[in-house]
Protein backbone atom coordinates (compact mmCIF):
# COMPACT_ATOMS: atom_id res chain seq x y z
CA UNK A 1 0.00 0.00 0.00
CA UNK A 2 1.42 3.45 -0.88
CA UNK A 3 1.02 6.45 1.46
CA UNK A 4 1.03 10.10 0.28
CA UNK A 5 2.90 12.57 2.05
CA UNK A 6 -0.31 14.40 3.02
CA UNK A 7 -2.06 10.94 4.44
CA UNK A 8 1.11 10.86 6.27
CA UNK A 9 1.13 14.48 7.71
CA UNK A 10 -2.37 14.01 8.76
CA UNK A 11 -1.47 11.16 10.58
CA UNK A 12 1.19 12.96 12.27
CA UNK A 13 0.19 15.87 12.76
CA UNK A 14 -3.08 16.24 15.08
CA UNK A 15 -5.83 18.97 13.92
CA UNK A 16 -5.80 22.28 15.44
CA UNK A 17 -6.90 22.47 19.01
CA UNK A 18 -5.49 25.76 20.31
CA UNK A 19 -7.98 28.64 19.32
CA UNK A 20 -7.50 32.47 20.05
CA UNK A 21 -10.83 33.25 21.53
CA UNK A 22 -11.75 36.75 22.63
CA UNK A 23 -14.29 39.86 22.11
CA UNK A 24 -15.91 41.86 19.89
CA UNK A 25 -17.97 45.63 20.35
CA UNK A 26 -18.84 44.44 16.68
CA UNK A 27 -18.86 41.20 16.25
CA UNK A 28 -20.26 40.42 12.51
CA UNK A 29 -18.73 43.33 11.86
CA UNK A 30 -15.33 42.03 12.59
CA UNK A 31 -16.33 38.99 10.84
CA UNK A 32 -17.07 40.93 7.50
CA UNK A 33 -13.70 42.68 7.87
CA UNK A 34 -11.46 39.36 8.61
CA UNK A 35 -12.81 37.76 5.64
CA UNK A 36 -12.72 40.77 3.49
CA UNK A 37 -9.11 41.76 4.83
CA UNK A 38 -7.48 38.80 5.65
CA UNK A 39 -9.16 35.71 3.95
CA UNK A 40 -10.00 34.23 6.88
CA UNK A 41 -13.27 31.61 6.05
CA UNK A 42 -16.79 31.93 8.05
CA UNK A 43 -17.19 28.61 9.51
CA UNK A 44 -19.74 28.93 12.11
CA UNK A 45 -22.03 31.90 13.46
CA UNK A 46 -24.60 31.71 15.90
CA UNK A 47 -26.44 34.42 17.48
CA UNK A 48 -29.06 36.85 16.75
CA UNK A 49 -29.49 40.38 15.25
CA UNK A 50 -26.30 42.14 16.18
CA UNK A 51 -24.83 39.87 18.93
CA UNK A 52 -22.65 37.26 18.21
CA UNK A 53 -22.81 34.20 20.62
CA UNK A 54 -19.64 32.38 18.95
CA UNK A 55 -18.02 32.59 15.82
CA UNK A 56 -15.34 30.65 13.78
CA UNK A 57 -13.50 31.57 11.35
CA UNK A 58 -11.29 29.12 9.90
CA UNK A 59 -7.63 30.37 8.40
CA UNK A 60 -7.55 28.32 4.76
CA UNK A 61 -3.94 27.09 5.50
CA UNK A 62 -5.01 25.58 8.90
CA UNK A 63 -6.52 26.65 12.42
CA UNK A 64 -8.41 29.22 12.74
CA UNK A 65 -10.05 31.87 15.72
CA UNK A 66 -13.14 31.88 17.53
CA UNK A 67 -15.21 34.57 19.01
CA UNK A 68 -18.16 36.12 20.51
CA UNK A 69 -20.06 39.74 21.03
CA UNK A 70 -19.01 41.34 24.30
CA UNK A 71 -21.04 40.94 26.95
CA UNK A 72 -22.04 43.90 29.14
CA UNK A 73 -23.09 41.14 31.93
CA UNK A 74 -21.45 39.91 35.22
CA UNK A 75 -22.21 36.53 34.67
CA UNK A 76 -20.09 36.45 31.66
CA UNK A 77 -17.98 33.25 31.75
CA UNK A 78 -15.17 35.30 29.33
CA UNK A 79 -15.04 38.28 30.46
CA UNK A 80 -12.34 39.34 27.80
CA UNK A 81 -11.70 42.93 26.57
CA UNK A 82 -12.51 43.81 22.93
CA UNK A 83 -9.39 44.84 20.97
CA UNK A 84 -6.65 43.36 23.51
CA UNK A 85 -5.95 40.11 21.29
CA UNK A 86 -3.23 39.40 19.23
CA UNK A 87 -2.67 36.72 16.41
CA UNK A 88 -0.01 35.21 14.86
CA UNK A 89 -0.77 33.57 11.80
CA UNK A 90 1.23 31.18 9.44
CA UNK A 91 0.76 31.72 5.99
CA UNK A 92 2.79 30.61 2.42
CA UNK A 93 2.22 34.23 0.69
CA UNK A 94 2.38 37.06 3.26
CA UNK A 95 2.80 39.38 0.21
CA UNK A 96 -0.96 38.33 -1.07
CA UNK A 97 -2.35 38.65 2.33
CA UNK A 98 -0.59 42.09 2.72
CA UNK A 99 -2.51 43.30 -0.49
CA UNK A 100 -5.47 42.30 0.64
CA UNK A 101 -5.28 43.86 3.89
CA UNK A 102 -4.15 47.47 2.61
CA UNK A 103 -6.86 47.08 -0.89
CA UNK A 104 -9.32 46.72 2.56
CA UNK A 105 -8.20 49.46 4.26
CA UNK A 106 -6.73 47.30 7.01
CA UNK A 107 -4.12 49.38 9.35
CA UNK A 108 -0.52 48.08 8.27
CA UNK A 109 1.32 48.73 12.06
CA UNK A 110 4.35 46.82 10.24
CA UNK A 111 5.02 46.63 6.77
CA UNK A 112 6.36 43.53 5.04
CA UNK A 113 10.21 42.89 6.36
CA UNK A 114 12.12 39.77 6.76
CA UNK A 115 12.79 38.77 10.83
CA UNK A 116 16.28 37.93 11.87
CA UNK A 117 15.18 34.18 11.84
CA UNK A 118 14.44 34.15 8.07
CA UNK A 119 10.49 35.03 8.22
CA UNK A 120 8.53 37.16 5.75
CA UNK A 121 6.31 39.16 8.17
CA UNK A 122 3.79 41.77 8.23
CA UNK A 123 1.56 42.86 11.15
CA UNK A 124 -1.91 44.87 11.26
CA UNK A 125 -4.94 46.08 13.55
CA UNK A 126 -8.54 45.27 12.93
CA UNK A 127 -11.09 47.58 13.55
CA UNK A 128 -11.51 46.65 17.20
CA UNK A 129 -7.85 47.17 17.59
CA UNK A 130 -6.63 43.67 17.31
CA UNK A 131 -3.18 42.99 16.31
CA UNK A 132 -2.53 40.75 13.82
CA UNK A 133 0.69 39.10 12.17
CA UNK A 134 0.97 37.54 9.31
CA UNK A 135 4.62 35.57 8.48
CA UNK A 136 6.02 32.44 6.58
CA UNK A 137 7.44 31.29 10.70
CA UNK A 138 5.57 27.99 11.13
CA UNK A 139 6.89 27.40 14.41
CA UNK A 140 9.83 25.24 15.57
CA UNK A 141 9.08 21.31 14.89
CA UNK A 142 7.41 19.57 17.96
CA UNK A 143 10.20 17.17 20.06
CA UNK A 144 10.23 13.49 19.68
CA UNK A 145 9.58 11.92 23.18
Amino acid sequence: MTTTHQSDQQQTTPAPTVWPAFRARDARGLIRFLVDAFGFEETAVYGEGDRVDHAQLSWPEGGGVMFGSVRDDGDDAWPARPGTAACYVVTADPDAVHARAVAAGAEVVRPPSTTDYGSQEFSARDPEGNLWSFGTYPGEPRRAG
